[in-house]
């Protein structure tokens, strides 16, 4: 059993940013990797808006693994743990036993399904090969990083939409805490895909100019994709090796609304700060900084901001919170991975990254969202929120390093 879990290495595939140093860079400046969708042709859609990570060339990025042979979410996630892993001082472990993955996903590996599709419309039924049935499954993102990283512990994927992310977190946190694994990979991944974007689509829910998280002219989300994926340790097995720790993984809560598929009540939201601060022996002013799940419509935006000022009270109008959603967009399953290791940084390094695109505020989101410029200030204590389809809520707290 081990009481203290650390984040030993970070590693990042962004719209803005490959890698931890390239991202919280662009993070930090404010850089937005919001664009026309280049992936397929969005002509027809009332937005054309995406954020895409462009130019991605995962080849001299991976050390075991070829690419080529796995869909792109998993190329994705396969490089954020090799990044992870390299970050941590970590290329090997002594135990591949001992060391696991826990990984998130919204949608798995949907531009296979799509290629499937396209092929059997045009009644190209040879050209469906028999890998498909191993590439478009959401289980093969989290055997992928295994083998990439040569881990034989626990394997783990959990679908929990735009939540999933901190899940898989969630779960590692718990898997190392109760002695089952000494190191583990955790985080989520997702691609771009027509499927999704479509789907997004029909709900109305894609800003046709910018994303504007808790702005009052606010238009909707934007659909994006990366993966994040955090290198954790017991402390026990990281000290032992000198590592360097970026912050403490504090505890966490979960909690489902059960109440509408695509439609949040708050409550759910509300329950899962508290439990987390609960989890983590925090008090609500305790609290430095929330990475908000931001994602810029209007009904998440109020809703977020009414759960967060019933768990802060009056502190939540000072309390600031800001969506890098702005910049990234929605990164579905890899979000809150994403957001974690944002958390983290703005931990090790006392600087927040901003909420990029607001311009009037709105009295239905009274809150602090760090307006288009990064702030210096110390970070004690981080909370990381994340909400998803199905009322799947996940607050993650995160906590500066201090040896016993």
């Amino acid at each position: 059993m081990s009481e203290r879990i650390v984040i030993t290495g970070l590693g990042l595939v962004t719209p803005v940013g490959v890698g931890r140093e390239e991202a919280w860079r662009a993070l930090l400046a404010g850089c937005c990797g919001i664009r026309e969708v280049e992936s397929f042709d969005a002509t027809g859609f009332t937005s054309r808006l995406g954020a895409e990570v462009r130019g991605f060339e995962p080849a001299g990025l991976l050390a075991r693994i070829d690419p080529a042979g796995v869909g792109r979410a998993s190329q994705f996630a396969a490089v954020a743990a090799r990044l992870a892993l390299t970050d941590a001082g970590l290329p090997t472990v002594a135990d591949p036993e001992r060391a696991g993955v826990a990984m998130g996903t919204t949608s798995g590996e949907p531009r296979e399904i799509e290629d499937f599709d396209d092929r059997w419309l045009a009644a190209d039924y040879e050209g469906v090969r028999g890998e498909f049935v191993n590439r478009y499954r959401c289980a093969s993102i989290p055997e992928v990083v295994a083998s990439e990283a040569g881990f034989r512990g626990l394997n783990i994927m959990i679908p929990t939409a735009c939540a999933a992310g901190n899940y898989a977190i969630a779960y590692a946190f718990d898997a190392l805490r109760a002695g089952r694994a000494d190191v583990m990979l955790a985080g989520g991944a997702d691609c771009f895909s027509r499927i999704t974007y479509s789907g997004f689509s029909r709900l109305g829910a894609i800003a046709a100019e910018r994303c504007q998280p808790f702005d009052r002219n606010r238009q909707g989300m934007v659909p994006g994709e990366g993966a994040g994926v955090l290198t954790l340790e017991t402390w026990e097995h990281a000290a032992a090796r000198g590592a360097r720790v970026y912050a403490e993984i504090a505890g966490y809560g979960l909690s489902c609304d059960a109440h509408h598929m695509t439609a949040a009540d708050g409550d759910g939201a509300a329950r899962a700060m508290i439990q987390a601060l609960r989890d983590s022996g925090h008090r609500p002013e305790e609290v430095s900084y929330v990475s908000a799940h931001g994602t810029g419509t209007p009904t998440n935006d109020r809703l977020e901001c009414a759960a967060v000022g019933r768990v802060f009270g009056e502190g939540a109008a000072t309390l600031p919170m800001s969506s890098i959603k702005s910049m990234i967009g929605h990164t579905m399953g890899a979000a809150s991975a994403i957001e974690a290791a944002v958390c983290a940084l703005a931990i090790h390094e006392g600087r927040v990254p901003p909420t990029i695109n607001f311009s009037e505020p709105d009295p239905e989101c009274p809150v602090d969202c760090v307006a288009n410029e990064c702030r210096e200030m110390p970070v004690a204590v981080a909370m990381s929120n994340a909400y998803a389809f199905g009322g799947n809520n996940a607050s993650l707290m995160l906590r500066a390093w201090e040896a016993a």
